[in-house]
């Protein structure tokens, strides 16, 4: 860590809806940030922020303390790691005992196998994927699930809780991946049923608010029925009420619902919901679906209804 600062120097790479806000708060913090994006909007928004830029991500890490990366895939996070062909990667220009922090949502085997890349070259690795959407990472309330060593976790903890309000140590490296895809699994699964349930109750005769009035306080309460609730009017602040803008993406949950298959089918697991729920957002998302809030899943269950 750098000695001559009271906080450490971060290089934050991936400046997107996510990312942007998450820089940003951790500059209202007194964090001295370098960031690099190669989207030209999400740079000028950062710098807005008081994000120092850099011309790559490469230069961003050279000279930081901490490597924070918040990319789009695992193989987006070992090719910058790695570097690609003559271009040095991150994990040759940073500096020695580095701390390299992954807040992207990868598969485990890829988080384990950048742990184990970052390690070998001297440094150490955390993964800490985020929940909270865009909302949590504009307000620092997201919740962190990191993998790591207990050092290095608490080493890195005030920074994330600068970010978050929820910080969860799930154990090694990889167990912070695991424990989102396992938790996005069940979110999928379950607005899927309260979609199903709300369509089964207006086919019913049966008004959304009744619906929600009961199993809001009985025992089919959930997340995707009182935060989230796919039909407008019972909770104001969901999506449904904005004609479903995100939120949270349908593309975004396909992507993380092909994460939780790709484990269940590396571990063996007899799962039976969560591939049809990853095959119910893949085909959401192959559409217009792709843009809007995953709870707009309903109105794919309203059309093939028949309503």
């Amino acid at each position: 860590m750098n000695s001559t600062s009271a906080l450490p120097r971060v290089a934050f790479l991936g400046l997107g809806h996510m990312g942007g806000p998450m820089a940003a708060n951790l500059v209202a913090a007194g964090y001295q940030v370098t960031g690099f994006d190669p989207v030209p909007a999400a740079r000028e928004a950062a710098a807005g922020n008081g994000v120092s830029l850099a011309n790559s991500g490469v230069e961003a890490a050279t000279g930081a303390d901490i490597i924070l990366t918040m990319f789009p895939s695992g193989q987006h996070v070992l090719a910058a790691y790695r570097g690609d062909g003559d271009d040095a990667g991150l994990l040759e220009v940073a500096p020695a005992g580095s701390f390299f922090l992954d807040c992207s949502t990868i598969n485990v085997d890829e988080a384990r196998l950048a742990a184990e890349l970052a390690t070998a070259a001297g440094h150490h690795a955390l993964d800490a994927p985020v929940s909270g959407g865009v909302v949590g990472a504009e307000a620092g309330t997201l919740t962190f699930m990191v993998g790591a060593t207990d050092a290095d976790f608490e080493t890195v903890r005030p920074l994330l809780e600068v970010m978050g309000k929820r910080v969860v140590h799930c154990g090694g490296s990889g167990l912070g991946q695991a424990a989102k895809v396992c938790n996005n699994m069940i979110l999928g699964v379950s607005m899927i049923a309260v979609s199903e349930a709300f369509v089964l109750g207006e086919k019913l005769g049966l008004s959304n608010q009744a619906l929600f009035d009961v199993a809001s306080t009985a025992s089919g309460q959930c997340w995707a029925l009182t935060t989230n609730c796919p039909v407008p009017g019972p909770v104001p602040g969901s999506p449904a009420n904005c004609d479903y803008q995100p939120g949270f993406a349908g593309a975004l949950m396909a992507k993380d619902l092909g994460l939780a298959l790709n484990a269940l089918t590396s571990t063996g697991v007899a799962a039976q919901m969560g591939p049809l729920a990853a095959q119910i957002y893949a085909d959401f998302a192959a559409g217009e679906g792709a843009g809007r809030d995953f709870s707009g899943i309903i109105t794919e269950i309203r059309d093939k209804s028949g309503q």
